[in-house]
This record gives structure tokens, C-alpha cells and sequence, in this order.
């Protein structure tokens, strides 16, 4: 008998073989070149799939609709936006669409967003609704786009931003807000042009502020002053982007504005990292210099938008002060500025008072919760016609709702960042909760102010790359317990499971599919859904 007992059961294998498969697919992904152009192509394919699949049903003016298809309209042709008839939502839908005339309407929102509306009415034809909802649809695929290549810079990874990107491409609030011609996935577009941007800028200028230093150094200079550098074109891009967004909706000026508060902090510490002895002093030079490249290019772009508006006299307000100009310091300012500021005064004045009762109005406080998800269009069967299975008939619905697993895991997420950006002050978490908190924190100023939670699509790919973040620290949990690590991705691989799962339970919800009375009321989770 040998004298070394042989083991009853085989040796457990320190790494399962799931787990090392899983490892292993993630670096051939990561290996193989061809993988950074294929990813970003197929999620973003995927979301223009589902944004552009029947867009132009219903074939109706829905919602809010009715004040961005017919002032884009109006604005292509006469420059600014124009009054219609009382019944003009169903005679334009009807094809009667020169019947506004040219009193000017009070339009709230600058003209950027409609002018882009109007170019797909322009290249379909105003009678065609596919026409009227290109222009977002577009918007909201190429949204997708431009959130991986934000995630890319922050992760450097294509699995991680496959994800963040394919979580907004199946989010129901990014479909329908890509499915309805109202402006928040335009502007949503253009503010993360701006993130990627500022990504891009901050990454090329601390590069050289430390190759610069590293140089003066070398010459035996002491570092009592780093350099003025102003050869940064990716922060004049990020002021074109954000001034075109505030050229979109106003609040594009608290990203623009954000942006530019943090491309001065982290300057500022990088100066100090790099021993720079006066370097509060010396970033306040460079930040100087950072508002004459980011915000004189963002006004004359947002001032652009209103072309249309200063080079014709029809426009709500276009002389208003012409018999009372500016006196004074301001007397130099031409005319139709006067005008233009005048009517921008108008506008906040009345934004800020609109607290009429709305059935879907949501305050700022609640949409964390997701108690009232705003519906776009309700259409009815009122029986078992048309195809309809149910005896009860069938509604066709366009819900603006969220995937609720995914929005309050990504809630969850921002949390959770916000406490792991005090331990680890990873620049990585600070550009995403400033982007978070100057989408959302402004809205809170506003509690009396008729607003509704389809506003959250602004904030949401910003969302999605926390909970990225969270769900990249799942998957590498564990490091040295490789059951735990392996617990942990299974986890992971099956919340994503969920989440599609989820959102393919509500897509019907998200494209006006008629459904069954039944299969619509298993979607009521809680008292003001639907």
C-alpha cells in the first residue's frame, strides 16, 4: 500500500473554467484591432434600429409636438416661428401645412432645435411624420455613439463601453425621446458632444503641461510659474458643442458652465502635482485663458441660431425696444441685440412662472423615485377589431418611461460613485458626478415649475456610466478568491440578462405597438405609471 493516500475527490481548480473563459474573451476583444470600430458600429446599429423602426407611427401630432413640428415648420420658411389655427395639429397631420400665417408665436426655446426638425421636414416633406421625428431619431442613435466614445476615454476598454453605450441603446426613455419630435434628445446630443470633447482636451493639455515642466526642468528654470498654453482645439470644440446645446434648451448653459469650471480645477491640480509653487495663481492665468478658447465661440454659435430671427421683422418681439434703445454704456449694442436681449428677458420671465397643473408633471425631488413618467400618445380599440386579440381591445401607447430596473440602478450607481470619489479621487468619477450634478441639481431651484421626468434624458447616459463603473468593480471583485470573483460575474452577466429582458417587456410601451388592455396594465408596477 502506497503511503501517500490518494484524494477522494479531484483538486478544485483555483480558477473555474467559466471564469478563465470569460477572462479570455475579454482580451481577445480587447486584442483584436478591428474590435474598436466594430463594437461602437453595432451598438450604435442596434439603437438606430430601435429608434427609427415604424418612427413615423402615429401618424398624428403627439404631445408636445404640437410646439416644435409646426413652429419648425413655420421658422424654415419665414425665419421665426408663427402662429397657427386652433385645429391646425389635425389639418396638419392631414397635409395642410401652409395654413399658419404671419402673426409671430411666442416661441420659449431658442431656435436651434427646431431649425434641425424642420431640415428632415424639409428633406421628407412636412406631410410626412417620419419627416418630423428624423431629426431626433438621428440624434438620439448618434447619442449612443458619442456615449461610448465618452466611456472609451474614461475606460479604455470596449467590453465596459459596449455596455454603457448598449444600456442607453435599450433604455426606453432615450427610445421614445428619439421617437417623439420635441427637442431634450437634441440637446442631449450636443452636451455629450461637449463631455467628449472636454475628455478629449483634458487628456492632450495635462500632457503637455507636464511636458512642459518636465522641459523646464531639464533647463534648470524653477517651477515658480507653469506655462499659458492656448493651442487647445478640443476645448474650442466642447464651447461649439455646448453653445449649439444652449442653442437647443437654456439648460445647455449649466453643462457649458460646469465643463468649464472643471477644466480649470483639474488644471489647477495638476499644477500643483507637478510642484508648481504659485499654482493657484498660475491656474487662475490658464483659466483666463480657458474662458477665451470655451465661451466667446459657444455665444457666437448660440447667437447664430437666431439668424433667422435677426435678419427678419416678423419675430415675436423683433421691435420691441426700437422705440426705447439702450441708453448709455449699452447704446452700442446694435439694435436688433437690444431686441434680442429684450425677448430673452421676456422668456425667462415666463419659463419661470409656468406652474399651471399638468396630469404628468413630476417635480425635480421625484425623479430619482420614478413616480411619474410622462405618456407621449394614447391610442384606443375600443373593441376586438383590427386585429386585436383581446375582446377587451388594444391600446397603442408612447411611454416615456424609463427601464425602471436600469434607472434606479443607475441611481443606486451615482450614489455609490459619489462615495468612491471621496476614497479614490479618481478624475474619472469627478467628470461624471459634475456632468450628473449640473443636469440635475438646477432643476431643484425650481420646485413650483411645471416640469416633467422625460427631462432626465439629459442626465441619463451620465447615469449609465456610473453604473458602468459599479458593474466594472463587480466584475473585477474578489481578486484573490476567484469562487467570489466568479459569484460576482454571474451576478453581472445576469442583471444585464434582466435589464434587456426588461426592455424588451416594455418595448411595446416605447413604439406605439398594439397591445392587448392585459398585457398594458401588467406595465402599472406602481400608482402613477400609465
Amino acid at each position: 500500500m502506497s503511503s501517500t493516500a490518494e484524494p477522494l475527490l479531484p483538486a478544485v481548480s483555483p480558477r473555474p473554467r467559466l471564469d478563465a473563459r470569460l477572462d479570455g474573451l475579454r482580451a481577445r476583444i480587447a486584442t483584436t484591432p478591428a474590435m474598436s470600430w466594430i463594437a461602437p458600429l453595432v451598438v450604435t446599429v442596434l439603437a438606430g434600429i430601435l429608434r427609427f423602426w415604424n418612427v413615423g407611427h402615429p401618424h398624428a401630432i403627439v404631445f408636445d409636438e404640437t410646439y416644435y413640428v409646426k413652429d419648425a415648420w413655420s421658422q424654415w420658411n419665414l425665419g421665426y416661428a408663427a402662429t397657427w389655427p386652433d385645429d391646425a395639429d389635425q389639418r396638419f397631420a392631414a397635409g395642410e401645412t401652409g395654413i399658419y400665417d404671419r402673426e409671430p408665436s411666442f416661441a420659449v426655446h431658442p431656435p436651434l432645435g427646431k431649425y434641425l426638425i424642420g431640415a428632415g421636414m424639409a428633406l421628407f416633406g412636412p406631410t410626412s411624420s417620419f419627416g418630423w421625428r428624423f431629426a431626433v431619431a438621428l440624434g438620439g442613435t448618434l447619442a449612443v455613439l458619442v456615449l461610448y466614445l465618452i466611456a472609451w476615454q474614461l475606460s479604455r476598454s470596449i467590453v465596459f463601453s459596449s455596455v454603457a453605450a448598449g444600456l442607453m441603446a435599450v433604455d426606453g426613455l432615450a427610445i421614445v425621446m428619439s421617437r417623439v419630435a420635441i427637442l431634450d434628445i437634441l440637446l442631449t446630443f450636443f452636451v455629450l458632444l461637449a463631455v467628449w470633447f472636454a475628455l478629449l482636451d483634458r487628456r492632450r493639455h495635462l500632457d503637455r503641461l507636464a511636458q512642459a515642466m518636465l522641459r523646464r526642468d531639464a533647463a534648470g528654470r524653477a517651477p515658480w510659474w507653469g506655462p499659458v498654453l492656448w493651442g487647445r482645439p478640443w476645448l474650442f470644440a466642447a464651447g461649439i458643442a455646448g453653445g449649439a446645446a444652449c442653442g437647443v434648451k437654456w439648460s445647455g448653459a449649466w453643462v457649458l458652465a460646469a465643463l468649464g469650471l472643471y477644466a480649470v480645477v483639474s488644471d489647477a491640480l495638476a499644477r500643483r502635482r507637478l510642484g508648481v509653487f504659485f499654482w493657484p495663481a498660475d491656474a487662475v492665468r490658464q483659466g483666463a485663458a480657458a474662458f477665451v478658447l470655451l465661451v466667446p465661440g459657444a455665444v457666437l454659435v448660440y447667437l447664430s441660431t437666431w439668424i433667422g430671427w435677426l435678419t427678419s421683422d416678423g419675430g415675436y418681439g423683433r421691435h420691441a425696444v426700437d422705440g426705447t434703445p439702450a441708453q448709455g454704456f449699452w447704446s452700442w449694442v446694435p439694435l436688433p441685440l437690444q431686441n434680442l436681449w429684450h425677448y430673452h428677458e421676456t422668456i425667462y420671465t415666463a419659463t419661470a412662472e409656468i406652474t399651471s397643473s399638468h396630469p404628468y408633471a413630476s417635480p425635480a425631488w421625484q425623479w430619482p423615485l420614478l413616480l411619474r413618467p410622462t405618456s407621449m400618445y394614447v391610442g384606443n380599440t375600443a373593441d376586438g377589431t383590427d386585429g386585436c386579440a383581446s375582446v377587451r381591445g388594444c391600446i397603442e401607447i408612447l411611454y416615456s418611461m424609463p427601464n425602471p430596473l436600469l434607472w434606479w440602478l443607475g441611481v443606486l450607481a451615482v450614489l455609490w460613485l459619489a462615495v468612491q470619489s471621496v476614497r479614490t479621487r479618481d478624475w474619472r468619477a469627478a467628470i461624471i458626478l459634475v456632468a450628473v450634478v449640473s443636469t440635475y441639481v438646477p432643476w431643484l431651484f425650481y420646485p413650483s415649475r411645471t416640469i416633467f421626468q422625460f427631462y432626465t434624458v439629459l442626465i441619463l447616459p451620465f447615469m449609465l456610466l456610473a453604473l458602468t463603473f459599479a458593474l466594472r468593480m463587480l466584475w473585477d471583485a474578489g481578486r484573490r478568491d476567484s469562487f467570489r470573483r466568479l459569484a460576482a460575474r454571474r451576478s453581472l452577466l445576469a442583471a444585464l440578462a434582466l435589464i434587456v429582458a426588461v426592455s424588451v417587456f416594455w418595448y411595446p410601451l416605447w413604439s406605439a405597438i398594439s397591445v392587448p388592455y392585459e398585457f398594458y396594465w401588467t406595465h402599472n408596477w406602481l400608482p402613477g405609471w400609465v
